[in-house]
């Protein structure tokens, strides 16, 4: 944390107001009030003294450019940015000219956009459109065509609205005038332009020429959290992010780029030790230690890392300092609802129903309220709702999904699983419950597909992969399901039976003796070395003892261990033991004769 980074972020807050990104204003308050107020106050003295006697721009050298596009691009992109102590220094030579060419339109352009920020604060977006239509400041510009384009979503979804459960309805709403809009920019050289260019790219799935664009407008600006939220959505996965990590123009350590990093593995529910060590860094004493958003980031990293009771943790800090805080509420339910903690949840519900039943995520956190408590058809209303007001809210979807396969109506679970899927198509838990509900309807070959497209996402998750070897087995393809399985102990816990079991069972169907004597006997090893009853393995151990007995040069010793502790124990194993153990003691007194086999064992 430096004077330069304050004075960037602070003016942030007025760039991004001023042009109607709510959100991303709404970001860089709430990190600039997170630092700690006396350091602030004095980075923010010190940035001002450092720019009042600091060199002119023009005898800095310009911002080299990015090696994968046209150079031009990036230094034009920087010729609109407005002039911060932190930014100075990365303008090319001619900026003062160009710069002041700027504020003279602005300032002609002054009344106008005055007016049309009042209009689009009031979301009467077709008098901002009127107000700035003729003028020429690149800021009033980016107003201009952004009012076009929140004017024509409106559109969009009211007519979506109209075709409500209707066959002809799309899945999401269409915006047919994102290619008129397009064409509006697509000379764009101001990074805020430019931010827009990619957002048209990306709704029309020119992935690829919206990547290009977004790093063009972080190039011109670095502090519209917005156009880094739009970049994140376009990572595919992890191989994809390390490949776009060293385009960015930016410093692996600084924090936008560490921030970047942690939302996409979140996104991808995929982050691990080295993004919570991130988050731990940006939590430090000399960056943002209050900010309640990084703590979000790191509780949400807890979360998909399974770590429920660190990320409740954290949950409980950010509420300690941001009591009203709704964003990620919802995350927090679901951790709540997985650790069965009824009366924290309910009191949760409560409280944030009173403060705002009109978001989302607070439907969603009512909703896990009622599934916990068993009540389907309430939780369903909840999920609902939420969809309703917003229709890419994802959480909702899949949960509505959840909620429709615990009423057991597979079809309403699988309209709302494709839902979630159109919404993203990043998230394994759709495609993973868009199987489940299709093996509930005994189509194992479409579960199949769906379970493979969660694995692909997710490749370390054991439930996927045991889900993927059950279908297999129903269609019977037994040496698939074995690789299923296989894969999935890649990821379990080293304690775990379930699936060793498992495995012993298809290779005894496949046949295969020796493999399932060894994954029975590694059974028994566990639940030896976990002190469990003797109940949990006498199976395993009645089969390891068999197989020995009945193979060439077998483990007789082994057998006969086994065999006495299962014999010795309360298990319903007890008689079929000691009828082993009786034969293993005849084989004993005569070894080293005829080794006992499956005919003379009389079996």
């Amino acid at each position: 944390m430096d004077a330069r980074l304050v004075a960037e972020l602070r003016q942030s807050i007025q760039d991004c107001t001023e042009r109607g990104l709510s959100v991303a204003s709404k970001w860089s308050s709430e990190l600039y009030y997170a630092i700690p107020s006396n350091k602030r106050d004095t980075l923010i003295s010190e940035a001002f003294t450092t720019f009042s006697t600091s060199t002119p721009a023009c005898s800095r050298s310009p911002r080299p450019s990015l090696s994968f596009a046209d150079p031009s691009p990036a230094s034009s992109a920087a010729l609109c940015m407005p002039v911060t102590p932190g930014n100075q220094s990365h303008l090319p030579s001619h900026f003062p000219v160009v710069r002041a060419q700027e504020t003279e339109l602005e300032i002609q352009d002054e009344a106008a956009i005055f007016a049309a920020r009042a209009f689009m604060t009031a979301k009467e977006f077709t008098r901002v459109e009127f107000t700035v239509k003729n003028c020429k400041s690149a800021k009033a510009q980016f107003i201009y065509v952004y009012s076009c384009f929140l004017a024509a979503e409106r559109k969009a979804q009211r007519d979506w609205y109209r075709q409500n459960n209707t066959r002809g309805q799309p899945p999401v709403p269409i915006n047919r005038l994102l290619a008129t809009l397009l064409d509006m920019v697509k000379n764009a050289t101001d990074p805020w332009l430019l931010f827009l260019k990619a957002v048209f790219l990306s709704r029309l799935n020119r992935r690829e020429e919206a990547i290009e664009s977004i790093i063009r407008s972080i190039s011109g600006y670095h502090w519209n959290w917005s156009v880094w939220t739009l970049l994140c959505s376009c990572v595919g996965d992890g191989d994809e992010l390390t490949a776009l990590l060293p385009l960015l123009p930016l410093p692996a350590t600084h924090p936008l780029i560490l921030m970047f990093q942690i939302r996409t593995m979140n996104e991808l529910h995929s982050p691990s030790e080295n993004e919570l060590a991130m988050c731990d860094r940006l939590l430090g004493d000399d960056c943002f230690r209050d900010s309640a958003w990084v703590m979000s980031l790191r509780a949400c990293a807890l979360y998909h890392l399974h770590d429920f009771g660190q990320a409740e943790k954290q949950f409980e800090k950010i509420l300690a300092i941001a009591p009203h805080r709704i964003d990620d509420i919802d995350v927090y339910s679901n951790i709540l609802y997985v650790t069965d903690n009824r009366l924290k949840l309910s009191r949760l519900a409560h409280e944030f129903l009173e403060l705002d039943k009109d978001r989302p995520e607070v439907c969603c956190l009512v909703g896990n309220h009622y599934s916990l408590r068993a009540e389907h058809e309430k939780a369903v209303k909840y999920f609902r709702r939420a969809t309703e007001l917003d229709r890419t809210y994802l959480s909702a979807w899949t949960l509505m999904g959840h909620e429709y396969v615990e009423m057991k109506n597979s079809h309403a679970a699988i309209e709302a699983y494709r839902r979630a899927v159109d919404v993203s198509r990043k998230d394994y838990r759709a495609w993973y419950g868009l199987g489940q509900a299709y093996e509930l309807l005994s189509m194992h070959r479409y579960a199949l597909y769906y379970y493979q497209h969660a694995t692909a996402l997710r490749p370390y998750d054991v439930r996927l992969w045991q889900a993927q070897g059950a279908c297999y087995e129903e269609i019977g393809r037994l040496k698939e399901a074995v690789e299923c399985l296989k894969r999935a102990l890649l990821g379990a816990d080293p304690r775990e039976t379930t699936i060793h079991m498992k495995l012993a069972k298809l290779h005894e169907e496949l046949d295969d003796q020796s493999e399932a004597a060894a994954y029975h006997r590694r059974v028994v090893e566990i639940c030896r070395i976990e002190e469990r009853p003797v109940q949990d393995y006498a199976k395993s151990s009645i089969f390891v003892a068999r197989h020995h007995m009945v193979i060439a040069g077998g483990d007789l010793l082994l057998a006969k261990d086994y065999l006495e502790r299962v014999a010795n124990s309360n298990a319903e194993e007890v008689g079929q033991a000691s009828d082993w153990l009786k034969k293993l003691k005849s084989v004993l007194i005569t070894r080293p004769a005829i080794p006992i086999t499956e005919e003379t064992s009389g079996h």
